[in-house]
């Protein structure tokens, strides 16, 4: 049987740039920038790590706080910035994406 898709890539299987031009289009529909905006990431409980996301953000007078799970194996972090625009909301996305291991929710 031949492939329905035409070529077309499933929703999980998009690029990351596609995945960051359809989260800045919803972003902007449900956002109304300038606004404070929340970030969830949960981490390894690794100092290196915790502290690689909280660098990525010190230029944006962040607000933090964590939380370890009930094993002690991975942490919680919400971060909440003032953003002017998506770009900028996207902008830390992708910083935060290149720390290994970190899950964005």
């Amino acid at each position: 049987m031949q492939d329905q898709h035409n070529g077309q890539e499933e929703n999980n299987e998009r690029t990351p740039e596609e995945f960051y031009a359809s989260l800045k289009n919803e972003l902007n529909k449900v956002e109304n920038f300038p606004t404070n905006y929340t970030y969830k990431f949960i981490v390894p409980t690794e100092n290196k790590k915790i502290a690689q996301i909280q660098g990525v953000f010190d230029n944006a007078r962040p607000q933090f706080s964590m939380k370890e799970s009930k094993t002690g194996k991975y942490t919680s972090i919400t971060v909440v910035i003032f953003a002017f625009d998506a770009d900028q909301v996207i902008h830390f996305y992708r910083e935060v994406a290149k720390v290994d291991g970190v899950i964005m929710l």
